[in-house]
């Protein structure tokens, strides 16, 4: 029987491992960390993330030939495979510090991996890491090898969070890099032999190791840009009157082009787009490509204008001030059917209204009090560092926001609202009964345009809605502060 072990239990190991222990009943899935609460939730009916399909699929599978476990060591040494899906997260110091990924839990697992290994492995990078990273992995192992071969492979993910399972189960792709040697070409085949057990061989592509992990950042920030290039084409729809909703149509209609990641929004959030495009400017820097450096900076700078630009219609909007007034947020994650917060837009907006003394009542059907309010003391980069190295800041007292149980609590007394996750219950709210409750005059900042613009002016509000023709109490109002 195959062995395969995987370290890190988060967002990509977890959901991964599980579809190969669905699909490959005949390969031993171990998910190892050395968080023990973390473990735990696996093992429990509570699992520590929230992913739609992935419930499912875990109670299917685990105890039969998928297991979670603290016991790293034992499982990586008895491992054939081991996918090595730690925490990248970008330098918060030294050199390349807010730019260069941090390697050290990387580094971390592979003098690990080589300690405790007695037979030959195939280690997979399943973290998104920088291109060249696979050699300074091989040469760790291979200094450190005491006679047991090790072949490196790159096996990005390309998972969208609120899909993962699906994006698991019928994949656009596969990639798999590795050294274009006979060691590397078996090892390629022993892991292409893994997934091919339910993906479609013309969908498994084997590229080197570079190529590989260089795919992965070029896919993130290709699908950034597009988003950045929305909403910057967003700020002149305003500027004219044209409607973004449109436009984005009408250009998606081109085959060349097509309509996907066209939709104007608050910003980009997720744990990788910003983070993939700022390693990326920094390999490009490094490579004395200033200019091709410049350019991806570019897509991060109108991804920051953006959330600037929405949080200053906000404040011009309500006579210049928020200050004292109640604020409702609907939505905190980075997308709908999702947990994760990681970089969220909401973020940004929120300590920008609190920044002007708004009080704010956050609702989200998915995240806690106790994350928003991590997310909300957490320094910048902080999140994506294990909880006792995260650094936070205490929320002052100035800063006042509690979190409703619904949307109607949320709104309730409030002068605004501000849609900054697309949940489809957002979609299907009384808007009428939201207004009869609100202060007036009632504003409606839509971040994610899923409104119905036209029947919410009819029902009273003053609507903000990215991208579109703007309410005429808006047309005087700076975009900018």
């Amino acid at each position: 029987m195959v062995k395969i072990c995987c370290i890190g239990a988060g967002y990509v190991g977890g959901p991964t491992m599980a579809i190969i222990a669905l699909k490959c009943p005949s390969v031993e899935v171990a998910v190892v960390d050395i968080s023990e609460a973390r473990i735990q939730a696996w093992n429990s009916n509570q699992l520590p993330i929230y992913e739609p399909g992935l419930e499912e699929v875990v109670k299917q599978c685990r105890g039969r030939n998928l297991f979670f476990s603290s016991a790293v060591e034992k499982h990586v040494s008895e491992a054939d495979i081991i996918f090595v899906s730690v925490n990248t997260p970008t330098k918060t110091r030294g050199l390349g510090a807010g730019k260069a990924a941090d390697l050290t839990y990387w580094e971390s697992a592979a003098r690990m991996i080589a300690d405790v290994s007695k037979s030959d492995k195939i280690v997979v990078e399943k973290s998104t890491v920088p291109v060249k990273t696979a050699e300074a992995i091989e040469k760790i192992l291979t200094h450190n090898s005491k006679g047991i071969s090790f072949q490196i492979l790159s096996n990005p993910e390309f998972l969208a969070e609120g899909t993962a399972i699906q994006d698991l189960l019928s994949p656009d792709r596969v990639l798999i890099g590795g050294r274009e040697t006979p060691g590397g070409s078996k090892a390629i085949k022993a892991l292409k032999d893994v997934y091919a057990q339910w993906v479609p061989e013309d969908r498994i592509i084997t590229t080197n190791l570079w190529s590989a992990e260089l795919s992965k950042l070029a896919a993130n920030a290709f699908l950034a840009q597009r988003i950045s290039s929305v909403n910057a084409m967003s700020a002149l729809c305003e500027a004219t009157g044209a409607d973004v909703s449109q436009v984005s149509h009408a250009v998606g209609k081109d085959t060349r082009i097509g309509p996907k990641f066209l939709n104007s929004s608050v910003g980009f959030g997720g744990s990788c787009f910003q983070k993939d495009i700022l390693n990326l400017v920094y390999i490009c820097e490094c490579n004395g490509l200033i200019e091709v450096a410049n350019y991806w900076k570019q897509v991060i700078k109108v991804n920051d204008y953006q959330k600037s630009r929405f949080v200053n219609r906000v404040v011009a909007s309500m006579f210049n001030t928020v200050s004292g007034k109640k604020i409702a947020i609907l939505g905190f994650a980075f997308k709908k059917d999702t947990g994760d917060t990681r970089e969220t837009p909401a973020i940004d907006v929120c300590k920008g209204l609190l920044g002007d003394k708004a009080r704010l009542s956050i609702y989200d059907p998915q995240v806690t009090k106790d994350q928003i309010e991590r997310d909300l003391s957490m320094s910048k980069f902080g999140w994506d560092h294990p909880v006792h190295l995260q650094l936070t800041s205490p929320a002052t007292s100035e800063q006042i926001w509690d979190v409703a149980v619904d949307a109607y609590e949320a709104a309730k007394n409030a002068h605004g609202l501000c849609i900054l996750t697309e949940w489809d219950e957002f979609r299907k709210l009384d808007y009428q009964k939201i207004f009869n409750n609100m202060r007036k005059p009632a504003f409606m900042f839509d971040g994610r345009n899923i409104v119905d613009v036209a029947k919410l002016r009819e029902i009273g509000f003053i609507v903000y809605s990215i991208g579109k023709p703007l309410d005429p109490w808006l047309k005087d109002m700076p975009a900018v502060a």
